[in-house]
């Protein structure tokens, strides 16, 4: 439901227009370093208003820690971090209330929690709660140390160009989406774990919980569709497992072979478009045009890489103690 992770394991909370979202660690090793300056990159990185096509939303989004840290370091225990919410405006939910929004979590979110759940800015399902899973990944790729991921949008709107990509939406006065390819360098060889719990079954798990993405694949991807087996094959060209291609993204057999690790995601346009729209009256019970209003992202794919970097860092933090490769403290 809302956790996920083994030994390094999250429990997510928290809804957009409520008092606070956060997030419990279970499984941070004691004696790591922890301040608030430890996340402002990476929450900066998230954050709408910065960039052209983001939302105008702006909150601080300085963690709180409530538990697990004492002078500076972690304690081994239980890490609960909050944001506070404080930049709200509920009322443009209000009048929406009738009219489930096309492509929002409202229509099967009403039918599954009888009405009784957070409507307003999609409550539990908003993309607000990726901070949480941002904050989370500070601390993994802190555990992880030497190892590299980077994620980076391609592109926007179908287009290489991600400005002509962005303006594309601007124009046309729409939502677009994006691919964003991420990248993770200094992996060990032999991480995952058959058969369900792959490298590449983990990381899908995970980024399929990040709200907007609706496809992923690994090295040459769907490509490898069209290539003979001979062409796909990545030769193994020295003792260290080294390849002199990497079509399978840095993994075989679901576990990680010591090459990059590469996958790409597909982010659909944003759901909450300025175009006018279609949608059921579930009051009325009759078809009605409406526009969504309030602070919205155009390309929501723009805030995406730090929160794909996030969720790789966590999967990889777990399989790390999994394999007994991080110690239960730090020293």
């Amino acid at each position: 439901m809302n956790s996920f992770g083994t030994l390094f394991r999250i429990n997510i909370f928290g809804e957009s227009h409520g008092e606070s979202v956060g997030i419990l660690i279970d499984g941070v090793p004691a004696g790591l370093s922890l301040c608030v300056d430890d996340f402002l990159i990476d929450i900066e990185r998230r954050k709408g208003g910065l960039q052209k096509a983001t939302t105008p939303r702006k909150e601080d989004d300085l963690p709180i820690f409530k538990s697990g840290i004492f002078n500076g370091k972690t304690t081994g225990a239980p890490l609960t971090i909050i944001f506070e919410n404080n930049n709200t405006r509920s009322s443009d939910y209000e009048k929406q209330r009738d009219i489930p929004r096309p492509g929002h979590a409202d229509f099967v979110a009403s039918k599954k929690f009888g009405g009784f759940e957070d409507y307003r800015g999609s409550g539990h399902f908003s993309g607000r709660l990726t901070l949480c899973l941002v904050a989370a990944g500070v601390i993994a790729k802190k555990i992880l140390k030497d190892i590299s991921i980077n994620a980076t949008l391609v592109k926007v709107g179908g287009e290489r160009d991600i400005e002509r990509g962005i303006q594309k939406a601007i124009d046309t006065k729409d939502s677009v989406g994006g691919i964003i390819e991420c990248k993770t360098i200094g992996l060990p060889i032999g991480l995952g774990e058959p058969f369900f719990d792959s490298v590449e079954s983990l990381i899908s798990h995970i980024v399929f919980s990040i709200p907007a993405i609706k496809g992923i694949e690994f090295g040459s991807g769907f490509a490898a569709a069209k290539m003979f087996g001979s062409q796909h094959n990545d030769s193994i060209i020295d003792e260290n497992g080294a390849t002199k291609t990497n079509n399978a993204g840095g993994i075989v057999a679901g576990l990680t072979n010591g090459n990059e690790l590469v996958f790409r995601v597909a982010v659909k346009p944003t759901s909450s478009t300025p175009k006018e729209q279609q949608s059921l009256n579930i009051t009325t019970n009759q078809i009605e045009e409406f526009s969504i209003k309030g602070r919205h992202d155009l390309c929501i794919a723009l805030r995406v890489p730090v929160v794909l970097e996030a969720v790789t860092a966590i999967v990889l933090a777990d399989l790390m103690m999994l394999e007994q490769r991080i110690p239960r403290a730090i020293k």
